[in-house]
């Protein structure tokens, strides 16, 4: 299997308001790729964040998904503690073929810009 250069999409991720730096990927034995990142739950955008990765990466629109996935993660709560610390997010692929960097220039052309900005978040 053809592995893919994660580092043009875990730089984009990085820039995103709330997106904590501590962002780890990988590749499953299918081909298909990873992402988990962990988001600042306190901060003002955070659930902005979600709406907005959810958007594009669950269900852009009826006609035009695309072979990807984000959703949350955890370890158990009972054992560790609450989502500050341990709640992530995957961002996955579903199609070898699509790649972290075509991933990335979908989130770039459908994210504010620039998507570090924070004016760029609010809304009316």
């Amino acid at each position: 299997m053809e592995s893919f250069d994660l580092s043009a999409l875990i730089e984009f991720i990085g820039r995103i308001p709330s997106v904590n730096t501590a962002v780890t990927s990988g590749f499953y034995d299918n081909g298909n790729w990873w992402v988990k990142l962990s988001l600042d739950i306190n901060h003002k955008l955070a659930w902005h964040v979600v709406q907005e990765l959810g958007h594009v990466l669950n269900f852009l629109s009826v006609e035009e998904r695309l072979p990807t996935l984000f959703y949350p993660v955890s370890a158990p709560p009972y054992l560790n503690g609450g989502p500050d610390d341990y709640l992530y997010w995957i961002i996955e692929s579903t199609d070898p073929s699509f790649t972290p960097d075509t991933t990335a220039e979908w989130l770039k052309g459908r994210l504010p810009d620039p998507v570090d900005d924070l004016a760029e978040w609010e809304s009316d």
